[in-house]
């Protein structure tokens, strides 16, 4: 007698294995949170883009006027005549600014290792409350202690460094080799900066580099490292996206710097020059605030138009970086969570 076969059938997956999604109501006050976060959010995009149109609108007939020279000529002078640019503003605003960091990002990464891996936990809330107040210093008190205190005595300091470091180009002196020629460097107004830079660097890194994985540290223990291995290994790697995020958001800083540069300043001419240790040199900045209230209607939609530039290469940098702070171990991890 033949016996029919039964093809073989996988049995499939129990009908009340499948997950359920669990939706929980949102209450009156999580709702009400959610939408003040949501308009905060959306009211930082439309007050950027308003200064944005503010700025394009204000500025369009100054860059009528001058065209593209406006980014090629290096005279100021937009009341008697169409030859004004940024040439030499914009370079000195970030040479500036590129001296400003060169001090403060190696002595804030510092301040931060020892803050979170070297210090006692008994100092470690004072030294982390000294940080915080520096940061909440007004500008204008780094601006009256560089001029009255730093500028006075740096001056020698300058001089030496002219004569033992000029083979390097930008400490090279090129004027007469007096005193009166090394005040109101670019130099001295760098080191000013340096000193607001120096707190948004530390404050950022050092919580960066806290949240190094516990676990990551203990294996670099284990694996007979020294306390100087692990955060060579684990720490900076870990915290590279904060240490960049960091001195771009001090980069902005220092860009913007208005009334300690302005202190500092002592504008001669509009020629670039890379020698930071000699008097002179101007900013955007120092520009807008020195001449914003003598110059005719003409003359403030040139300064709005340096204003614009200036706005537009803050918002390129602090893009730059957040596409590689995206790409790095630390921000993946928060955007993940």
């Amino acid at each position: 007698m033949a016996v029919a076969l039964t093809p073989h059938v996988q049995p499939g997956p129990p009908t009340d294995d499948v997950p359920r999604p669990i939706v929980a109501r949102a209450s009156g006050g999580d709702r009400v949170f959610r939408g003040t976060l949501r308009a905060a959010g959306i009211a930082v995009l439309l007050i950027t883009l308003m200064i944005l149109i503010f700025l394009i609108l204000r500025s369009t007939s100054a860059f009528g006027r001058a065209g593209f020279g406006f980014f090629t000529t290096a005279s100021f002078f937009p009341e008697t005549s169409n030859q004004f640019g940024i040439a030499a503003l914009l370079p000195d605003s970030a040479l500036i600014a590129v001296i400003a960091l060169a001090i403060a990002v190696p002595v804030g990464v510092a301040t931060a290792i020892y803050i979170s891996e070297y210090a006692a936990h008994a100092i470690q809330r004072p030294l982390i409350a000294v940080i915080d107040l520096m940061a909440a210093i007004p500008s204008i008190i780094y601006a009256l202690w560089g001029l009255f205190f730093l500028m006075p005595r740096i001056l020698g300091f300058d001089k030496w460094l002219s004569h033992h470091a000029s083979f390097i180009p930008v400490f090279r002196f090129t004027k007469t080799d007096t005193i009166g020629n090394y005040v109101g460097a670019m130099f001295i107004a760098g080191i000013v900066v340096s000193l607001m830079v120096i707190p948004i660097v530390t404050s950022l890194s050092r919580q960066v580099f806290s949240q190094a994985p516990q676990g990551e540290r203990e294996a670099a223990y284990a694996l007979g490292s020294t306390r100087w291995g692990m955060i060579r290994t684990v720490v900076l790697p870990f915290g590279r996206a904060g240490v960049i995020g960091a001195s771009m958001l001090g980069l902005g800083r220092a860009l913007g710097e208005t009334i300690a540069v302005t202190f500092i300043l002592t504008p001669l001419t509009f020629a670039f020059s890379i020698h930071v240790l000699e008097g002179g040199g101007n900013s955007i900045t120092a520009e807008i605030a020195n001449f914003y209230t003598q110059y005719d209607a003409k003359g403030v939609a040139a300064l709005l138009a340096c204003g614009l530039v200036l706005f537009v290469f803050t918002l390129i940098v602090n893009t730059l970086a957040s596409i590689v702070i995206s790409r790095s171990r630390s921000g993946a991890l928060t955007a993940a969570d």
